[in-house]
C-alpha cells in the first residue's frame, strides 16, 4: 500500500488491456487530488487506440474504496471547496460514462460510499466474498446524491433505498451480487484475479467497434448527467459545512 498522503495511481496498457490500479493508506480513499488523476487516466485510455478494455482495480488486499476522504472533507471551509471536492467524484463518474472502452471494476474488499460509486460506473464487477458494500453518508449528515444516478442505473432505485436509508447496515458481496452490481463473487483473491484477467483478456479480444457501440447502447439516456452530477455536488458541498456534518466527521476521527 502506497504511503504518499495524496495517494497514488498507476496506469498501463499491456495486450490491449489497460489496468489503472489507485492507492491510499487511509484504506483507498479518495482525497480530490487523486480524483482528478483518475478522471484523467480515464479519459487518457478511453482516446487509446491500442486499449481495448480497461481493469480499474485498488491496491492491497483489503479494502477496495472507502470512499471520500475524511481529512478533505474536515477540511473544507465554504461553499466552493464542497461544491469542488464532490464535484471530484461526479466528474469520474462522467468519464466512466463517456469512456469508449468498457471498464471491468475488480472488486477485492469493502467498498464504501464514493467506492459503491466507482464500481457502479463500472460496467463489469468481479468481486470477493469480502466486498460488502455500504453507503453511509447519511450518519455524517450528507448523502450519497453524486452518486445515486450510477447506483440507480445499476441495482435500480429500491436497491439504491436499501443502501442509503440503512446507512449504518453492511450488505454483503452476495446480496450486491443478487441486486445485479457484481456478476460474479470468488471465495479468494487469486481466483478473483485470475478471472479478471481471463475476462479482459477475452473481452480483447473482440472487435473493438463493437465493443464501443455496446458501451453507448449500455448508458443510453444518460447525457443529461453532465449537469445532474454537478448539480448534486454542490448540494452535497453545502451540507458538509452543516455543524451536524462536522461534528460527526470529528467522531469518526477520533
Amino acid at each position: 500500500m502506497t504511503k504518499r498522503s495524496n495517494g497514488s495511481l498507476y496506469v498501463h496498457t499491456e495486450n490491449k488491456i489497460g489496468i489503472i490500479e489507485f492507492g491510499h493508506p487511509a484504506s483507498n480513499s479518495f482525497p480530490s487530488t487523486l480524483l482528478d488523476r483518475l478522471e484523467k487516466a480515464i479519459l487518457q485510455l478511453s482516446d487509446d487506440e491500442a486499449t481495448y478494455v480497461i481493469i480499474l482495480k485498488s491496491e492491497g488486499d483489503r479494502a477496495f474504496c472507502a470512499g471520500a476522504s475524511f481529512d478533505e472533507l474536515m477540511s473544507i471551509t465554504d461553499l466552493d471547496e464542497g461544491k469542488r471536492f464532490f464535484s471530484g467524484f461526479a466528474k469520474v463518474i462522467n468519464a466512466m460514462r463517456l469512456c469508449k472502452k468498457p471498464i471491468i471494476g475488480r472488486i477485492q474488499g469493502k467498498t464504501v460510499g464514493g467506492g459503491v460509486g466507482l464500481a457502479s460506473a463500472c460496467d463489469y464487477c468481479l468481486a470477493t466474498e469480502s466486498a460488502s458494500i455500504k453507503l453511509s453518508e447519511l450518519t455524517i449528515g450528507i448523502g450519497p446524491f453524486v452518486i445515486e444516478p450510477a447506483v440507480s442505473r445499476k441495482i435500480g432505485l429500491s436497491g439504491f433505498e436499501t443502501l442509503a436509508w440503512d446507512a449504518s447496515q453492511w450488505k454483503t458481496a452476495y446480496w450486491a451480487k443478487e441486486q445485479g452490481l457484481y456478476a460474479r463473487v470468488f471465495s479468494t483473491i487469486e481466483e478473483l484475479n485470475k478471472e479478471v484477467q481471463l475476462f479482459a483478456e477475452k473481452l480483447a479480444s473482440y472487435n473493438p467497434q463493437a465493443l464501443q457501440e455496446m458501451k453507448k447502447i449500455a448508458w443510453k439516456n444518460t447525457n443529461h448527467w453532465e449537469n445532474l452530477l454537478l448539480e448534486r455536488a454542490a448540494i452535497s458541498g453545502e451540507l458538509v459545512l452543516s455543524e451536524f456534518t462536522k461534528n460527526a466527521l470529528a467522531k469518526f476521527k477520533k
